[in-house]
Formats: C-alpha cells, structure tokens, sequence
C-alpha cells in the first residue's frame, strides 16, 4: 500500500504538470488558478485520497502536505509512510518495514514531484470546460483533461475548482480503470515553516534501516 500512495502522489503531480491551449474558457481559469499558486511562497495543506480499482480493493487515507517553494522543500506526511525534501535529498520513510530511502532531489520545475503540485504549464493536455458541479451550497468549476501524449497510463483528469479559484480536487482515470482522487481540506498559504520540518532527523527513527540511492 506505501507504492500505491506515493504512486498516488507522483500521478497527481503528473497530472498537473501542463496544458495545452484548446478551450479559452478553460484555459482563462487554469491562467487564474495559476496565477493564485504562483504568488503563494509556502503551502500547507491537508487533503484526503481514495483509490477505486476497477477490480478489487479500494483504498482511503488522508496525509498533509508542507510545501517551501522557494528552496524547493516539501514534506508530506501519510498514515504509513512520509517524504521529506530538504531540496537536495528526499527521505521516503516507510513507517511498517522500518525503512528510510534516501535518493536524490529532482529540482528541475517540470519534472515530477510535490514541489510542482499546485503549479500550471501550458504544454501535455488538451483541456475543456465542463458542465458546473453543485457540493453543498456551492458550486464547482469543471475542467476536463486528456494528455496529449497517447503513450502515458492515463487516460482522463477531471479537476474542479472552487470560487476562490483553488482546486478542491482532482480526479484522474488511467487506462486500467483504477480512479485516483485527490481532495484539498485546507489550505495556508504564506505562513512561516521551520527549517525543521524539511530536515530528516535520525533520532527520530532509532530502528530503522536507512538504504542510500544516491
């Protein structure tokens, strides 16, 4: 189950890496989204995912997520496993085998990673509005994605966005019918994050077997 969340976290990023201009509507609210992030220099979050599999079981926890964009560090927390980034090196702590992976930083802006989650390019999916969606009393924004590179593992992303022009979820679809469903509970935005909260301390995990990647 640790592959399959941080499988999760990977695929999501992916997911948002970048867009490709085919609706003006969707394209002047993924602009506004963007530009919301863009101006955010830490994040904190706290979000929920689910794992439906087309055949067999499905899968439900909740993590936070701690974001420096400025040095590239993030950490996230899950139930059974953490990642830590102090912008060089990530720390995937696997809290049920008892073990830490350490391997190399991959700061480059497009690639693959929590540091790049709440960010926007304009090149790998053709995207389009959607009908609205009511939760509660409020309503949703819809967009629609397919990636416009046939070879990768997914096939549909469905993003909603609130009226504050943050995305409340993310719902992507890959091609063996597994759903993957991201959704943001809080957001804080700008706030002071300690030095600490990037940094792998070992004392904090006196028996587990560290293997280094690098």
């Amino acid at each position: 189950m640790e592959k399959k969340m941080m499988a999760l976290v990977v695929f999501i990023c992916a997911s948002m890496i970048a867009f490709a201009q085919t609706d003006t509507k969707a394209k002047k609210l993924l602009d506004e989204v963007s530009a919301k992030y863009d101006a955010y220099q830490t994040i904190q979050s706290d979000f929920s995912f689910s794992v439906q599999q087309a055949q067999g079981e499905n899968h439900i926890d909740k993590g936070s997520l701690f974001l420096n964009k400025s040095k590239n560090q993030f950490r996230i927390e899950l139930s059974e496993q953490d990642i830590i980034s102090d912008g060089k090196s990530t720390w995937s702590i696997l809290k049920e085998d008892q073990e830490v992976q350490v391997s190399e930083s991959d700061n480059n802006t497009e690639s693959i990673g929590p540091n790049n989650l709440f960010t926007f390019y304009k090149k790998g999916f053709a995207y389009k509005s959607v009908n609205d969606e009511s939760l509660g009393k409020d309503m949703l924004n819809v967009i629609e994605l397919t990636p416009t590179d046939t070879k990768t593992n997914y096939a549909k992303i469905k993003l909603r966005v609130n009226k504050n022009k943050h995305i409340h979820d993310v719902a992507v679809l890959d091609k063996s019918g597994t759903r993957y469903t991201y959704t943001i509970h809080t957001l804080y935005v700008n706030h002071r994050l300690p030095t600490t909260k990037f940094t792998f301390n070992t004392s904090n995990y006196p028996n587990y077997e560290i293997v280094d990647l690098r």
